[in-house]
């Protein structure tokens, strides 16, 4: 049973590496290993998709900064973190900004797992927390 989840983990990888360009995961590439399972149909072929789709989400959510803020940011504001965040993670990071107004004021951005705040909020929380 081991053996069948790592060669189906060891698939999707394959399939991974096939659409990722020059670093970067391509549409194009992620379409053709799309058409490929649908034609040929490998063993655990749900499985094998459902691992590669975990694979592909996590990629995109590597380069892509949601950034969360409680007021009004200007694009060029948005520019600015996300072309800091391509030179420090070494990768072109694009942006998406959603509205939290529970922030009360200021930002907070994530990208992949790494989570940068600066925001009223966390800062009472952090007060809170030290009384």
């Amino acid at each position: 049973m081991a053996s069948g989840k790592k060669q189906i983990q060891l698939l999707a990888r394959q399939f991974f590496k096939l659409s990722i360009v020059d670093g970067t995961l391509s549409t194009d590439r992620v379409a053709g290993v799309l058409e490929y399972i649908e034609k040929h149909r490998p063993a655990n072929t749900l499985a094998v998709l459902k691992a590669y789709q975990r694979l592909v989400a996590a990629e995109f959510a590597r380069s892509q900064a949601v950034v969360e803020h409680a007021g009004f940011v200007s694009a060029p504001a948005l520019d600015a973190i996300a072309a800091a965040l391509t030179k420090k993670y070494q990768r072109r990071v694009s942006w998406v900004a959603k509205p939290n107004p529970a922030l009360l004021a200021g930002v907070r951005v994530r990208v992949g797992d790494d989570v940068y705040e600066s925001s009223v909020a966390s800062q009472l929380a952090s007060l809170s927390a030290a009384v």
